[in-house]
């Protein structure tokens, strides 16, 4: 993909764009300086305005949903794809019938392992279709990039594996050997818009659950991103809220590491990654990261015990946001284009942030 300029429009559409995900991808896309939403597909919601789809977009567009048997998605310069498992590869294949040879952001499950064994490990069930799934890269930008140049299919990563990936990525790439133990807390939304017994509110609300503990599908990106020097042990949880995801992971350093080393991993590690900010000594909270496209990150060391607290929205920077920096990457765009305001938009109270 040659080298984007700022003044260029990329026509662009989102399938399977219903969903809270879908919603926060017609959110950033039309706000965005460079890509020009043209299209949304979606079955369930078929002929049906944005603003009835998504009242809170009201205004935003005048597009109304296409049926993706309706919808020439090919095309267009770039395609989002969100949606449950098999999504993403049903609109691969329609793109790859029809020649497309435009960018790809899939946020799905569907090809984030290229081997079809890892696959089938994490996500319990093998891949409707192999071909093509070794050309995506895994679209975590802070540790698997840069990609190869030429690089179009992007397999956006999963929320929690986003924040863990983050969180133990400096610890794995100093230490061997050890045990990192981390427990992750999500809001309701990262299950997606149709409701379940375990997702709906009022059995939500007030309440805390573990599930799949130590067998979670995102660990396994994880362990993709950072490989497997340490070995990471992760609890799950659903937490009582809407969005965002909190999670603390936990291990003991060699004796004599000091504080200054690992703030020194972790500043080499992110000096220059626009979209993590790093909270020295310090455990950052929930509530600052839900609404931005940051992965906040923490730390704090008490004599071998350490704690490495990660927080984002899981819809942004955990799905929509990064899908968005992840096609501002393949454009060659800057990379924070349409997501973070140049220095001279932002106000000088930064307690009023454009994300708080």
């Amino acid at each position: 993909m040659p080298t984007a300029t700022y003044n260029q429009s990329f026509s662009t559409a989102i399938v399977h764009g219903s969903g809270y995900v879908g919603r926060e991808l017609i959110k950033l896309v039309c706000s965005h300086p460079s890509l020009h939403l043209d299209t949304i597909v979606s079955a369930s919601a078929a002929g049906k305005a944005l603003q009835e789809v998504h009242p809170s977009l009201r205004g935003l567009s005048d597009l109304a949903f296409t049926a993706p048997e309706s919808a020439d998605v090919a095309k267009h310069d770039v395609v989002f794809a969100t949606g449950v498992p098999g999504a993403g590869v049903s609109t691969y294949r329609l793109l790859v019938e029809a020649g497309y040879e435009g960018v790809f952001i899939d946020l799905s499950t569907d090809f984030r392992f290229a081997d079809p064994a890892d696959h089938l490990k994490w996500n319990g069930s093998a891949r409707a279709d192999d071909s093509g799934a070794s050309d995506f890269v895994y679209g975590l930008p802070e540790i698997c990039g840069p990609y190869p140049a030429g690089a179009r299919l992007v397999a956006n990563p999963g929320c929690f594996a986003t924040g863990l990936a983050l969180a133990v990525w400096p610890l794995a790439s100093h230490l061997s050997g050890g045990s990192v133990h981390v427990t992750a807390l999500t809001g309701a939304s990262g299950s997606g818009v149709s409701p379940s017994k375990t997702t709906h509110f009022p059995d939500r609300d007030g309440n805390v659950r573990a599930y799949k503990v130590f067998a979670h599908r995102h660990l396994g990106e994880v362990l993709q991103a950072v490989g497997e020097s340490l070995e990471i042990a992760f609890v799950p949880v659903s937490g009582p809220w809407t969005r965002g995801i909190w999670g603390a992971a936990q291990m003991t350093v060699p004796a004599g590491t000091g504080l200054d080393e690992i703030d020194h991993w972790f500043n080499t590690a992110y000096a220059d990654k626009p979209f993590v900010r790093l909270w020295p000594n310090q455990l950052p909270e929930l509530h600052y990261a839900v609404g931005s496209p940051f992965c906040d990150l923490g730390w704090t060391l008490s004599g071998t015990h350490l704690a490495v607290v990660f927080a984002l929205d899981n819809l942004l920077k955990g799905a929509a946001s990064q899908a968005v920096q992840n096609a501002n990457i393949v454009l060659g765009l800057p990379e924070s284009l349409g997501l973070i305001p140049s220095t001279s938009e932002l106000p000088q109270d930064i307690s009023h942030t454009p994300w708080n």
